[in-house]
């Protein structure tokens, strides 16, 4: 009986769900140069024609975990507000922000991103991302006495460097635990503090 589309898209997405996976194990113990094709197939338990059926060399591999990361990071970021005519921070409940989610789920990719010698050009490439999407989507809610190249480059540095500091800790918090930190933080304000003493 001949294999139906639902059943082939499902053995597609889980062969190269195992690639990738053990492409980013390979690449926390090793160099990317140094990983071939047999190591990356032998670590995923599949054989050489399967990778070649979806990939012709590991970089396209890499690429697309690139991509599927990336994809989902911008998702995660415009959920707060997704949908919304005018997004209002004030008005965001923590549970809104989905980013830490998102890290929680490619765990294996930000943790080889922080540890890796290629670390500092994966940092730069998340931080841009997070840089631009800010730019794009919210720069209409910046303080107009602010330069908003300034503002979205710090705020995409200070985001990063709490996920880098989840991943030194071994993710001992929660995603909720982060998202509701990242949430005081967005709304504290040292003025504030000096009002309440």
């Amino acid at each position: 009986m001949p294999e139906t589309s639902d059943a082939m898209d499902r053995r597609i997405r889980k062969s190269k769900a195992a690639l990738k996976e053990a492409l980013l194990h390979l690449m926390q113990k090793r160099n990317f140069k140094e990983i071939s094709i047999s190591d990356i197939v032998q670590q995923a338990d599949l054989n050489r024609g399967t990778f070649y059926r979806h990939y012709q060399y590991k970089e396209d591999l890499f690429n697309e975990i690139l991509h599927d990361v990336t994809q989902d990071l911008v998702t995660s970021f415009r959920k707060p507000y997704e949908g919304m005519k005018e997004f209002q921070v004030g008005l965001m409940p923590s549970s809104a922000i989905t980013i830490f989610e998102h890290v929680h789920q490619h765990a294996q990719f930000y943790t080889l991103a922080v540890q890796s010698e290629a670390s500092s050009s994966f940092q730069r490439m998340i931080c841009d991302v997070l840089r631009d999407l800010s730019l794009q989507d919210l720069n209409h809610i910046f303080p107009p006495h602010i330069n908003p190249e300034l503002l979205a480059s710090y705020q995409s540095h200070a985001i990063f460097g709490m996920i880098m500091e989840w991943i030194r800790q071994d993710f001992k918090h929660s995603p909720t635990y982060m998202a509701e930190e990242l949430f005081k933080i967005i709304h504290y304000t040292p003025a504030q503090r000096l009002k309440t003493e």
